[in-house]
């Protein structure tokens, strides 16, 4: 079961990755991110008093909170990416790093991987290297997309790889939470994005208005993030922690076919050997 929600968590993840990224291709990041992390918040208050009765102790709301934080920023980041870059580059790039950052957060507390690990770590700055690399004259386009600025959107690494410090510690905080604790967890993670984001929208005097087709996509997103989130929160309570970080990593997969099927994304061959290099490392670094 736990293997079955991790890969519908990577599906729903995938898919807002998509959506939330196609909306901040037409919008700024922050208000997008914020309605996003809003729609999540209303989603969780509404469905909490339908599940069994929850037992979360402090320290759980804690780390809900800072899965929040960092999770948030990780999005809002990811978006960026996803916004100015090419989607099936940005998504397996992200991927990587979040799934290596819990990996070397337990060779810091002293424990020592095996060779295939440190091996899938090797190959994933191998994928980076390859699918940053420009195409060329020879080669097929980065992207057919324009960006909001009528130009040809780039590869977006430098916020991916933030991006992934983010969506990494993320997992690794919400993967600290009881099995008692429910969904108690993901209320204090979105209360704490949402406030990060509402704190940094009017600090910056950003505008939150934006046309109703792209609201429409930051909630969708919003919403498809929440579920995913669900999903990843049950199977990290109920199976092995590296299994679960495994199967949810490969949500790139779905934002890849998403942004081919429907945005008409081509890559060279050398950035097409460069995503299947960076699934290749997820599997390979949570071995």
């Amino acid at each position: 079961m736990a293997y079955l929600l991790s890969l519908l968590a990577a599906g729903f993840y995938g898919a807002a990755d998509f959506t939330g990224g196609l909306a901040t291709r037409r919008a700024a990041a922050i208000p997008v991110v914020l309605l996003s992390q809003a729609c999540g918040l209303v989603l969780v208050a509404i469905v909490l008093p339908l599940f069994p009765a929850a037992s979360p102790r402090t320290a759980d709301l804690w780390w809900g909170a800072i899965a929040g934080l960092t999770g948030g920023v990780g999005v809002a980041l990811l978006y960026r990416a996803l916004a100015i870059g090419t989607m099936s580059i940005v998504a397996p790039t992200t991927a990587v790093i979040a799934v290596a950052l819990p990996v070397l957060t337990s060779i810091a507390l002293g424990e020592r991987p095996g060779w295939i690990p440190v091996a899938g770590i090797m190959l994933g700055i191998m994928s980076i290297v390859m699918v940053s690399r420009s195409p060329s004259p020879e080669e097929p386009a980065l992207s057919a997309v324009k960006g909001r600025e009528g130009h040809e959107v780039r590869t977006g690494l430098g916020p991916a790889l933030l991006a992934g410090i983010g969506v990494g510690l993320f997992l690794l905080a919400l993967a600290q939470v009881r099995h008692e604790a429910g969904l108690w967890p993901l209320l204090t993670d979105r209360i704490a994005s949402v406030t990060f984001f509402t704190i940094l929208a009017a600090v910056g005097r950003r505008s939150l208005r934006m046309p109703l087709n792209l609201a429409t996509l930051a909630v969708g997103g919003g919403a498809l993030d929440m579920i995913a989130n669900g999903l990843y929160l049950f199977a990290v309570q109920i199976g092995p922690f590296s299994a679960v970080v495994t199967l949810c990593s490969l949500y790139p997969a779905s934002t890849v076919l998403l942004a081919r099927g429907i945005l008409g994304e081509r890559l060279s061959a050398w950035q097409t050997a460069g995503v299947f290099t960076a699934v290749a490392a997820v599997l390979l670094i949570v071995w």
